[in-house]
């Protein structure tokens, strides 16, 4: 049989530490109200470069044209917009929402060889394409012949 030393101070720390735990708990469960969630809205965006264009694609359910801005500015592409709060669904001792609301704004250093007057864009289930064309650069031969007079 193992003796041990009874120690008063021993069982408040094991007690505080329970409390602790159950604190950190609570706290990572604050719901968040409306106004927090709003500030929390970044869609994902997905850019790639295909052989004639540069793509954006921007994750958008949701969201009508109207609410969506694109403009170029210094060789800067920018994709703003917001996301209006839906109607609230209310019922007895149930409220929820897990989608995330409000505005953004992604900016997007075009290269030299963007044609920047040649930009459209195209919304299709939720996903914003823009499709940045590339300019035709006049590649000169590799090997020029110098002649002599």
């Amino acid at each position: 049989m193992l003796v041990t030393r009874y120690n008063p101070t021993m069982q408040m720390r094991e007690f505080r530490r329970g409390f602790d735990i159950l604190n950190a708990m609570l706290d990572e469960f604050n719901p968040q109200t409306v106004d927090e969630i709003k500030t929390d809205f970044s869609p994902a965006i997905n850019t790639r470069e295909g052989k004639f264009a540069y793509h954006v694609e921007v994750d958008l359910p949701g969201m009508k044209k109207e609410d969506i801005n694109i403009q170029v500015e210094d060789n800067v592409l920018v994709i703003s917009g917001e996301r209006k709060v839906k109607d609230e669904i209310k019922k007895e001792n149930y409220y929820k929402i897990e989608s995330n609301f409000g505005s953004f704004s992604r900016s997007f250093t075009l290269p030299d060889d963007a044609d920047i007057e040649n930009i459209h864009a195209e919304s299709t289930d939720g996903v914003l394409e823009v499709v940045v064309p590339k300019l035709e650069v006049q590649k000169a031969d590799k090997v020029k012949k110098i002649a002599i007079n």
